[in-house]
């Protein structure tokens, strides 16, 4: 399902940190609330990655749903990001993902696997995973 992507993010001035990003096919914008010193001209990074995994959880269950034919109507996620503190006194990254699925003629066995098809989502994975960063100037 996933290969290699490329995004491009360029900043946009004067405003301190507002972004463009352009992916393949659409030009989104990224910032950071006026609280945090931006001009809230589009969801902070945080927000992305969050809407990252909601449409990745989002997307598994409907083509896992869709291959088993079962009757999964809608299905919404809610994900909340905080760093967590640990016992070292480090702080963890965390999500929480809230699941609601409108199928009423589920079974609750069928719900559960739902459940743990939704563990198994790709940007979940590598989020769960270290993944490795390479930088170079241009």
């Amino acid at each position: 399902m996933y290969g290699t992507t490329t995004v491009t993010v360029s900043e946009v001035h004067p405003a301190p940190y507002a972004q463009t990003v352009q992916t393949r096919f659409h030009t989104l914008s990224a910032d950071q609330p006026e609280d945090h010193d931006g001009f809230n001209t589009g969801p902070a990074p945080y927000d992305f990655l969050c809407a990252a995994l909601g449409a990745c959880t989002n997307q598994t269950l409907r083509m896992y749903a869709t291959q088993k034919g079962w009757p999964l109507t809608h299905v919404s996620t809610v994900v909340h990001y905080t760093k967590v503190p640990t016992h070292t006194g480090d702080k963890r990254d965390t999500f929480s993902r809230t699941i609601t699925l409108d199928a009423p003629d589920l079974t609750e066995e069928q719900r559960q696997r739902l459940l743990e098809i939704a563990a198994k989502c790709p940007v979940g994975r590598t989020l769960q995973s270290t993944a490795d960063i390479h930088d170079k100037l241009s």
